[in-house]
């Protein structure tokens, strides 16, 4: 049997991106945001009908979350979770290196 040659490409190391999706940035950041919310939920242990009066959602919308299946929500909805679950979220603006080509969006947890 001869052995079928497999050609294997580089990621960029953004799943999003190398899927295509135009909207990449985006969709990394509310990933980031989500897996924030869902960590401070388990910590509580929260069951989600608890978790779903919390934030002001359906219970049916916390499995979404929970699933990360987050065509529902917002950046700042995401961003409002976090206040309510008693987190500040700061936004912070600063100049691109020029040694680096293309600008980021990036969340940083800090503890």
């Amino acid at each position: 049997m001869a052995k079928k040659r497999v050609e294997v490409e580089a990621g960029s190391g953004d799943v999003f991106t190398d899927l295509g999706y135009a909207d990449a940035k985006e969709r990394r950041l509310k990933v980031c945001l989500a897996l924030e919310v869902n960590q401070v939920l388990e910590k509580r242990g929260l069951p989600q009908a608890q978790a779903a009066k919390l934030l002001g959602l359906r219970q049916p919308h916390v499995s979404d979350l929970v699933r990360y299946r987050l065509s529902r929500f917002s950046v700042e909805r995401l961003m409002e979770f976090l206040t309510l679950l008693g987190k500040d979220v700061e936004i912070r603006i600063t100049q691109r290196p020029a040694r680096r080509s293309s600008s980021s969006v990036r969340v940083h947890h800090v503890a």
